[in-house]
């Protein structure tokens, strides 16, 4: 499975691409293709039959618009810098933590951490 710089509830900006500038958070992460769904970006309207759902349940018809997916090469995370969003490349610290195992003992071990380029701080 492929890693991201980027995750899901990250606020991004897109970077590429007809929604160029705009600013959102991510709704959907999708590794294996390597796309992101963001808030508010790539609207796409699909026409919707009007049918009768599971249970006699009527699901009604009409033009739908909702975001479709796009390459996570085309975001780049949002940090907030000074009070204001400035977008960052994201890079990886690993720092020592201390664990405990099931029968209650200690051992230090390393795990990985997001960190913003421009600032230096943790994500």
């Amino acid at each position: 499975m492929n890693s991201l710089h980027v995750k899901k509830g990250d606020r991004v900006k897109v970077i590429a691409g007809k929604d160029k500038g705009v600013v959102g958070d991510i709704i959907a992460v999708y590794p294996e293709q390597e796309k992101v769904t963001v808030e508010g970006v790539n609207i796409v309207k699909r026409h919707r039959r009007e049918s009768q759902g599971a249970g006699g349940r009527r699901i009604e018809g009409g033009i739908i618009s909702s975001e479709a997916p796009i390459h996570v090469s085309n975001v780049q995370l949002v940090t907030k810098v000074d009070g204001q969003e400035v977008p960052t490349r994201v890079g990886y610290e690993r720092v020592e933590v201390t664990k405990k195992r099931a029968d209650g003992t200690e051992y230090k071990a390393f795990r990985s951490q997001r960190v913003a380029r421009k600032t230096g701080k943790e994500i």
